[in-house]
């Protein structure tokens, strides 16, 4: 296939210049030697957002492309955002500002009579937070922006051919056609994702509910809880507070089916409430209402080549238990830091592989979780209303039980593989450890480096290269050794007390997650070794 592009550097429609992207008009495809991007990501929702930040924030020249213009906002369906999700923020910054303008919801019902209690949680954000995808997305956009992601509005993905050495995208917007290279292409564009169409990558799976219907809406009578839910055998609804007087509505009749396509009214909104909560609150005023269909899918492959899916591109979740935002959110996190250190040249290629077998089998165990709450939920029969009774009788009774169901919804329990033999502790996710500074960990990491933790007498020995780790000491007097994730996983931890042994697998560790093993500060890969103990 032969194309052809205007020279980097020229103006665009804006008046700026933008080298990644050029017109199909003078240069052959062959001409294009080097990436002009590091990344381009494609769809600005909260995947893309999240994954482009990190990405800049690295020192990588990264374009966002979407097809919406700037002016029209996103839809918002992702309603909560849980414990986990929280934590990834808190990485960034961000965690706090969210909270201060949402609803803490510290019981959590899941159907009938079931409710969990995030308080349980160990973790600095002990609740779910009710809050409209839009409001994460204005906090993720903003520090897209600073970190200086180029966004690219108006921008249409036609397709896409890669290489060895990257990978070209035709793009067309209102100045014509156009093409953008770069050496990596992560396709965050959702369930209707043209980058995995171009791939020719299979989506399998179903739809499970028809004729949803999402509505915004103004009450007479205010709930009692920000986030109202429930499901019978013949309907479902749910209720979430925006905080400004406006309402989201999500419902369904099972009486009432019809395509997406087919106009729904207030009428039909109010019905599904009444059914599924006994009552619709006065509803009046909607600012708009809609019917969408849920799907559970998921790709096969989250990689093919040097073009990655994240998010609902990759997966598609029933809305039971809140988890599709916050896994995509998560997807992001996990490939973001893998990229970057893979483009600067501190990590081989091999580890973007571990995206697929860490991320995977998580979106395949969310697709099963809430999958099953949602049936659960809508079970018609009365054996099966009676099933359902027990359930909720079992998870409100037995604490182990709903210690773990509610460690699942919030992705507090996920847990990466480890390699075998490797200590019990690799591969989970790092509390907000309390450090001898009276820091925490979670504020490390917003540095975007890995961060070993050491007993405070051994950190005055560990001079790691500053731009690949940081290192803290305990605020205890536990003796572990741990080295966390920029994405606030355990990659290694060691127990040994003998300091050659320490050594040893430090060393280990550094070399296969941060390229290194003898990295003290200004000496490079070749300086000598790093000294663990006392």
């Amino acid at each position: 296939m032969t194309e052809t592009h205007r020279k980097p550097g020229t103006t665009d429609k804006l008046g700026t210049t933008d080298p990644t992207v050029t017109p199909e008009t003078e240069t052959p495809h062959s001409d294009i030697a080097d990436a002009t991007a590091d990344v381009i990501v494609v769809g600005a929702g909260p995947t893309g957002l999240l994954l482009a930040g990190d990405l800049a924030e690295a020192g990588l020249r990264v374009t966002l492309l979407e097809r919406r213009p700037e002016t029209i906002s996103n839809l918002t369906r992702a309603l909560v955002v849980h414990a986990r999700t929280l934590e990834q923020l808190d990485a960034r910054g961000l965690a706090d500002e969210l909270v201060a303008g949402g609803h803490r919801l510290t019981r959590l019902n899941l159907f009938g009579a079931a409710t969990l209690a995030p308080t349980v949680l160990a973790s600095r954000f002990p609740f779910v937070l009710v809050t409209p995808q839009y409001e994460v997305e204005k906090l993720l956009a903003r520090r897209a922006r600073q970190a200086g992601v180029t966004f690219r509005y108006d921008s249409e993905v036609l397709g896409f051919d890669q290489d060895s050495g990257g990978v070209t995208v035709r793009i067309r917007n209102t100045g014509g056609t156009h093409r953008a290279r770069a050496a990596y292409l992560v396709g965050t564009d959702g369930v209707h994702s043209t980058v995995r169409e171009t791939l020719g990558m299979p989506f399998p799976g179903r739809s499970v509910l028809r004729s949803l219907i999402l509505a915004d809406v103004r009450l007479t009578q205010e709930p009692e809880s920000p986030l109202t839910v429930n499901g019978n055998g013949d309907s479902f609804a749910l209720i979430a507070s925006f905080g400004d007087g406006i309402h989201r509505v999500i419902g369904w009749n099972r009486h009432r089916q019809a395509p997406d396509d087919a106009p729904a009214d207030l009428d039909e909104v109010r019905e599904c409430a009444r059914l599924a909560l006994g009552s619709d609150y006065g509803m009046h005023d909607p600012r708009w209402i809609s019917r969408f269909h849920s799907d559970e899918r998921q790709v096969p492959d989250y990689r093919m080549g040097r073009v990655f899916l994240a998010g609902d591109a990759a997966h598609a979740h029933s809305p039971a238990g809140g988890q599709g935002m916050n896994t995509c959110l998560q997807d992001a996190a996990n490939l973001g830091w893998k990229l970057a250190a893979v483009l600067q040249g501190r990590s081989p290629e091999s580890l973007l592989d571990t995206y697929q077998t860490e991320r995977h089998p998580v979106g395949k165990k969310v697709l099963r979780t809430s999958g099953a709450i949602l049936r659960i939920a809508l079970l018609n029969s009365t054996p099966g209303r009676a099933a359902r009774t027990l359930a909720a009788q079992l998870v409100n009774r037995v604490q182990p039980l709903s210690r773990r169901a509610v460690r699942a919804i919030s992705g507090i329990d996920i847990r990466y593989p480890a390699e075998r033999g490797a200590h019990p502790l690799t591969g989970r996710r790092a509390p907000d450890i309390r450090l001898a500074d009276g820091g925490r960990l979670y504020e490390l990491l917003r540095q975007g480096r890995f961060v070993l933790i050491a007993p405070a007498e051994e950190t005055g020995a560990l001079r790691p290269s500053a731009d690949r780790l940081v290192t803290a000491a305990w605020g205890s007097d536990r003796r572990t050794a741990l080295l966390v994730r920029p994405d606030g996983y355990i990659a290694w931890a060691t127990d040994a007390t003998t300091p050659a042994e320490r050594d040893a697998a430090l060393r280990t560790a550094l070399a296969h997650w941060t390229g290194t093993a003898t990295a003290p500060a200004g000496t490079g890969p070749a300086g000598p070794p790093v000294t663990v103990g006392s």
